[in-house]
């Protein structure tokens, strides 16, 4: 009866450890630039310089990390936090944290990206007032990221440029 119990026991463990979704780049040889294309987004929504990335293979939650904060320039710039987290889904990304952009001197936080039609040629920032439209050719390719002064709207080293 008790080696029964140990089987029994030992199959709901390896059940239990085998249905585990894979979490961390450490565990898989995919980078944060993979998986952005196999949910059909460009690979340069991302600066270059990410050290380290994790993702829920289930629920899609994912975070990047960088060494620094650095500022990224498109049509507009970008300012990308050290970390960045978000949900990744095919076409989309929602829930998004860490990154902002630039529009006539004020800095917007972005929440969410998507592409609708990928044959468009056109992808979505949501950066809550208002969605911006882009051409997806700006990020075919991970941009270069400076370091930058904080933009959070504190007044405390924020820098001031022109928009574009």
């Amino acid at each position: 009866m008790a080696g029964g119990r140990v089987s029994i026991l030992s199959w709901i463990l390896f059940l239990a450890i085998a249905t585990v979704p894979l979490t961390s780049s450490a565990a898989n040889s995919t980078t944060i630039y993979e998986e952005l294309k196999a949910q059909g987004l460009p690979v340069g929504l991302l600066p270059k310089g990410i050290t380290k990335y994790e993702i829920n293979g289930t629920s899609g939650e994912f975070v990047v990390w960088m060494e620094e904060a650095c500022n990224a320039k498109f049509e507009n710039e970008v300012h990308y936090d050290s970390n960045i987290k978000g949900t990744l889904g095919f076409g989309w990304i929602k829930g998004l944290t860490g990154m902002t952009a630039q529009d006539l001197f004020l800095w917007f936080p972005v929440k969410g990206i998507r592409v609708d039609v990928p044959s468009s040629g056109i992808i979505h920032f949501d950066v809550g007032v208002a969605d911006k439209q882009f051409s997806l050719s700006l990020f075919e390719d991970p941009p270069d990221c400076n370091p930058q002064a904080n933009v959070d709207g504190d007044g405390d080293d924020d820098v001031l440029r022109a928009a574009w």
